[in-house]
């Protein structure tokens, strides 16, 4: 059965106690998850690993959340990461202060377990709707990430793991080229060693398949770029 990637979270706490609980209580809820226990070395993380998600704390030595925030939001290449603030500072303008650095979310201490899972499954859903169950859609192609199904024009389509993978991360960000090195990582991800041309098989596969149901190319091959859907 095919699966996709479990999204990655990194953490960024100073406070031990509750890092361990936070990372405890992702793990619990299937993410994978990175640690830090400063901003800088949280920034070297996301360099290193770019995570699906950031759980940035606002005070920490050396170079604080809100300082981290500004940097990854100012970077065309972290940009679009969700980034979730946890701070004790509950006045309005220190929640309106964080927002405008570029936090997408802000959560008070103390907080609840449950409501801080809730809005990492919130933000997930905007930039990886297929791991949360969303079912997605492109014209008329359309992948149930919970069932494991795809289907086309109405026609079930048979996709082995990594073409289900490989479609869902394109399905995510359609119309966007996606290079060989950026579907790597996406969807085999860093920690498996296997060459681009790997790459280029499987999307011939995906095609194949795609095209069986004698429906138009909806992948789009840019050459010397990568591989867009649409």
């Amino acid at each position: 059965m095919a699966a996709v990637t479990q999204p990655l979270i990194l953490l960024v706490e100073d406070e031990a106690a509750q890092r361990e609980v936070l990372a405890y209580n992702l793990a619990a809820e299937g993410y994978r998850v990175a640690q830090a226990s400063d901003g800088e070395e949280g920034m070297l993380l996301v360099a290193e690993n770019p995570p699906d998600l950031i759980i940035l704390d606002w005070m920490m030595p050396h170079l604080s959340g809100i300082e981290v925030c500004r940097r990854l939001k100012m970077r065309p290449e972290t940009r679009a990461i969700p980034v979730i603030m946890l701070s004790a500072r509950s006045e309005e303008l220190d929640r309106v202060r964080g927002l405008e650095t570029g936090a997408d979310d802000y959560v008070i201490k103390p907080y609840s377990i449950a409501e801080l899972m809730a809005r990492v499954r919130a933000n997930l859903r905007r930039v990886r709707p297929s791991t949360v169950g969303v079912v997605l859609e492109f014209q008329d192609v359309t992948l149930d990430s919970e069932t494991h199904r795809v289907t086309r024009a109405g026609v079930e389509l048979k996709l082995g793991p990594t073409e289900f993978r490989l479609l869902a991360t394109l399905m995510e960000r359609p119309g966007r080229v996606l290079s060989r090195e950026q579907l790597l990582d996406l969807v085999w991800g860093r920690d498996i060693h296997v060459e681009t041309r790997t790459v280029d098989v499987h999307v011939g596969r995906l095609r194949k398949v795609l095209c069986g149901t004698d429906g138009t190319d909806i992948l789009r091959t840019v050459r010397g770029a990568g591989y867009a859907l649409g």
